[in-house]
């Protein structure tokens, strides 16, 4: 006999899902901003004890590699969660939506748990590049310590204009589509049970990463730390996802961050620019 009190749990799933993935990304701003707190009060404090030249900071206060890369790790994979679930959202609801239907048709239990961990498990591998990037660069010099922003000026503007560039090409295109039509991208790969829900998680995380990775390593041109830029990448990102016209939108993008990334290079004093 069934459990009418579950029945109507099931018929909620877009919004409990929803409601979980809110909490979730609700949770990464606030740990994000607890963090950009505590390295302002860390900035204050040097500052009122008369220390200009800083080196290092509440991320480095281990000199051990592996804490600090665990750390660093640790910081990429909330923003990443912060910055991307609210894109990935409609993807994940539908997903919900068709595996609840084809379940209570009959059909194999397909998880909507595991298809979305699958997905971020993939940005946690990006997350794991990028804290070993940011512990090169900050261990070369290439970056602040503090803000973790790129200082040379010719640097950062040459992030920007290899960003720009891969904006424009069909690499960039064809897995922006894969994106922008969460339909069209389940009934292309859509595989039944948990073996199914994992590949669709990983294939999913694999055309998003191609689709935003490059942007997500503006964050070095910006500030690591810098949550206004944070946040500004992650609406490029939605509304390149799911607003009419996004994909023209994020060439226009491309374009601008040539255009920005040229200047930089082009004026770039020999002392560099700390953004």
């Amino acid at each position: 006999m069934s459990d009418p009190a579950l029945e109507r749990a099931l018929l909620r799933d877009r919004w409990i899902v929803g409601a979980c993935l809110a909490l979730l990304v609700a949770f990464a701003c606030l740990w994000l901003w607890r963090d950009h707190a505590a390295m302002a009060a860390w900035q204050d404090a040097m500052a009122a004890m008369g220390m200009k030249q800083i080196e290092g900071g509440p991320m480095a206060s281990s000199s051990a590699p592996a804490a600090y890369l665990a750390e660093a790790f640790v910081m990429w994979l909330i923003m990443m969660v912060a910055m991307m679930l609210p894109s990935a959202a409609p993807m994940i609801l539908l997903y919900g939506k068709l595996a609840r239907s084809l379940c209570q048709q009959g059909g194999v239990f397909a998880s909507t748990t595991l298809f979305a961990g699958l997905y971020l498990a993939v940005w946690g591998g990006f997350s794991t590049a990028a804290a070993l990037l940011q512990w090169a660069l900050v261990r070369s010099g290439a970056i602040s310590a503090m803000g973790l922003a790129l200082g040379d000026r010719r640097i950062a503007g040459a992030f920007l204009v290899a960003a720009g560039l891969y904006q424009l090409t069909p690499l960039k295109h064809a897995c922006l589509e894969k994106c922008r039509s969460p339909l069209a991208f389940l009934m292309q790969f859509w595989r039944p049970g948990l073996a199914g829900a994992a590949r669709l998680g990983l294939t999913h995380g694999a055309y998003c990463l191609g689709c935003c990775a490059m942007l997500m390593a503006l964050l070095f041109v910006f500030g690591v730390m810098n949550l206004g830029w944070a946040a500004l990448l992650a609406i490029m990102v939605l509304i390149e996802k799911i607003a009419p016209g996004g994909q023209w939108i994020g060439r226009l993008a491309g374009i601008a961050a040539l255009a920005l990334g040229g200047a930089m290079i082009w004026s770039a004093p020999l002392e560099g620019l700390h953004l």
